[in-house]
C-alpha cells in the first residue's frame, strides 16, 4: 500500500482505470438507514427488471430461469436471445419467435431505466477520483476504461470542468474518431473515458452509424448476452477494445480496477494476453469479496504476475496466494493511513469508495513518507 501511493502520485507514470459494475453499488442513495445502491448488482437488477415486465413475460422469464443452472439476468437474456434465433413461428414456452424478441426487448429497455441515475450533489467516489487525477501534474493523460452504461463519470468530470474525450467529436450528433483514439495524442490533462460497453446517449444513424446525441435517452451498448463478444468486434467498439490492448502494451502502464469481477471472458483475456507479452506493465484487481468468492480473476492472477488480486481476505501478489498480515509500518504516521485501507482484518480497497477516498488522500503525506523510506520506492 506504501508502493501503490507512490504510484498514484506519480506525474510520469502511465495510469489507467478500469471500472466495473461494482462502483456505482457503492454510492447509498436510501434512507433511514437503508442501503440502497445508486445501480445496483446484477442480481439487485434483475430484481427491477422482473418489476418492468408484463405478466406473461414475467412468467415466461420464470420457466426459462428455472432450466438454467445457476441462472441470472445475463444467463437468462442470453437464452431468451438464442431462442429467438431458432423457434422461428414454432413455440417454446409458448412463445414464437417475435414474441422473445419482444421480452428481449424489454429486458434491455428496462436495463437502460435503470442505469440513467443522475450523480448525487453530495461529495462521492466520482468526484474524489476526478480530484485525485486533477491533483498531479501528469506527463500522461489518465485512461479509465468502463463497461458500464451510465453517465456517472462524465457527469463527475464536466461539474469540475475537466475536459475529457471519449472517441467522439463534435456538439449536436458527434461522430466516433477512431483516429484520434489510436493516436491518443490529446494534451495530459484531457482524461481519456472508453466506454467498452457502449453508452446511454449513443445512438445508430440513418448511415447505421453509432453518435453521441445530447440529452438521448436512446443507448447503444452492449447488453449481457452470449452475443456480448461479436457486438463488440464492431465499430465502435472494436477500437475501444484496441486502445485496452494499446494501452496495457505501453512500457511501464499501471491500470487499477474496481468493481469489475473479470466475468467478461472477452475483456479477461485480452488483459491477460497484454500482460504476459508486457512483463513491464501491471494490473492491481481490488475485488470486494473474499479470494473464495473472486474466482475468475484469481485463476487469472495465478497464471500472470503482473496481476495483482487484493480481496477482503488475503491477496495474490507475484502468484502467491496468502492471507493477510500486519507488518512493520513504513512511516512513523502509517497506523493512521492503514486505517484507510485495514480494518479488523479486513482489506477496505475493495469498495469502490473507500479505494476512490484512499486515492483523493494519497497526495496528503507521499513526500514525507519518500523522505522516510526511499529504499521502499527503488524496491518497487
Amino acid at each position: 500500500m506504501f508502493g501503490l501511493r507512490q504510484i498514484a502520485t506519480n506525474g510520469k507514470k502511465r495510469i489507467g482505470l478500469l471500472l466495473g459494475a461494482g462502483a456505482p453499488v457503492s454510492i447509498d442513495v436510501g434512507s433511514d438507514g437503508q442501503w440502497k445502491p445508486l445501480i445496483p448488482n446484477i442480481a439487485g437488477l434483475e430484481v427491477i427488471v422482473l418489476d418492468k415486465l408484463t405478466a406473461p413475460h414475467r412468467e415466461v422469464y420464470g420457466q426459462i430461469r428455472e432450466v438454467i443452472p445457476n441462472s441470472n439476468l445475463e444467463k437468462i437474456l442470453s437464452r431468451i436471445r438464442m431462442l429467438a434465433e431458432v423457434v422461428g413461428t414454432s413455440k417454446i414456452f409458448g412463445y414464437t419467435e417475435t414474441e422473445f424478441l419482444d421480452l428481449s426487448t424489454c429486458i434491455c429497455n428496462a436495463i437502460r431505466d435503470v442505469v440513467g441515475q443522475e450523480l448525487p450533489m453530495s461529495p462521492n467516489p466520482y468526484s474524489e477520483v476526478v480530484a485525485w487525477i486533477n491533483g498531479i501534474n501528469r506527463k500522461y493523460g489518465v485512461e479509465v476504461f468502463t463497461t458500464n452504461y451510465d453517465l456517472l463519470f462524465e457527469t463527475a468530470l464536466e461539474r469540475s470542468k475537466t475536459p475529457y474525450f471519449d472517441g467522439f467529436s463534435g456538439s449536436k450528433n458527434a461522430f466516433f474518431d477512431p483516429s484520434s483514439i489510436s493516436n491518443n495524442d490529446l494534451p495530459p490533462r484531457w482524461v481519456r473515458l472508453w466506454k467498452l460497453h457502449g453508452s446511454i446517449g449513443w445512438e445508430s444513424n440513418a448511415a447505421g452509424e453509432v453518435v453521441r446525441v445530447p440529452n438521448s435517452k436512446n443507448a447503444n451498448m452492449v447488453y449481457p448476452s452470449h452475443i456480448k463478444y461479436d457486438q463488440t468486434q464492431a465499430a465502435p467498439f472494436s477500437s475501444l477494445f484496441e486502445r485496452l490492448k494499446d494501452f496495457l502494451m505501453e512500457p511501464d502502464s499501471f491500470l487499477m480496477s474496481s468493481g469489475f469481477s473479470f466475468a467478461d471472458a472477452h475483456i479477461s483475456s485480452k488483459i491477460l494476453e497484454c500482460l504476459l507479452a508486457n512483463p513491464s506493465s501491471a494490473l492491481f484487481a481490488f475485488q470486494f469479496g473474499t479470494l473464495d468468492q473472486e474466482k475468475h480473476v484469481t485463476e487469472l492472477a495465478m497464471k500472470c504476475p503482473g496481476i495483482s488480486v487484493f480481496c477482503s481476505d488475503g491477496a495474490i501478489i507475484n502468484g502467491i496466494q496468502a492471507k493477510w498480515k500486519i507488518g512493520t509500518p513504513p512511516s512513523k504516521n502509517w497506523h493512521e493511513i492503514r486505517a484507510e485501507y485495514y480494518k479488523e482484518n479486513k482489506f477496505l480497497l475493495g469498495d469502490f469508495k473507500k479505494l476512490a477516498r484512499f486515492l483523493a488522500m494519497a497526495g496528503s503525506d507521499i513526500s514525507q513518507d519518500a523522505a522516510t523510506e526511499p529504499g521502499v520506492v527503488s524496491a518497487l
